[in-house]
């Protein structure tokens, strides 16, 4: 016996195993299994012809669609440059005040700290 056949016999009691308790699991494992069987029945001819019309009538619309999508996405170029710059001023700017914020803070510091050793010699001298 093939293992495909050996797979297919075993699959109900597989089932039940996976699905007892667990409707969401068994739904899924029946959908599953319908796609397996749906890919192994082979379209009849009427299905074929209904294919090939759709696909012939979608041939125009698929052009339409790139030409749409090719437009949208150089439309979306500039905006998105400007995005980016505005970004990286926004960042390159937030990086400047923080140095100097930092630097400032620590001159502070260094003030203070210069305050307070001339008051201390002051008290000692």
């Amino acid at each position: 016996m093939s293992s495909v056949s050996e797979s297919a016999q075993s699959a109900p009691a597989a089932v039940r195993r996976q699905a007892r308790g667990n409707p969401l699991a068994a739904g899924v494992v029946a959908f599953g299994a319908g796609l397996v069987v749906a890919a192994l029945i082979p379209a009849s001819d009427k299905e074929a012809q209904a294919a090939v019309a759709i696909k012939d009538k979608a041939q125009p619309l698929q052009q339409q669609v790139s030409d749409v999508a090719k437009d949208a996405a150089q439309n979306l170029k500039e905006p998105a440059q400007q995005a980016a710059q505005a970004v990286k001023d926004t960042a390159t700017d937030a990086a400047s005040t923080v140095k100097d914020e930092g630097t400032s803070a620590a001159q502070d510091v260094q003030d203070h700290a210069q305050d307070a050793k001339q008051t201390v010699q002051d008290q000692q001298g």
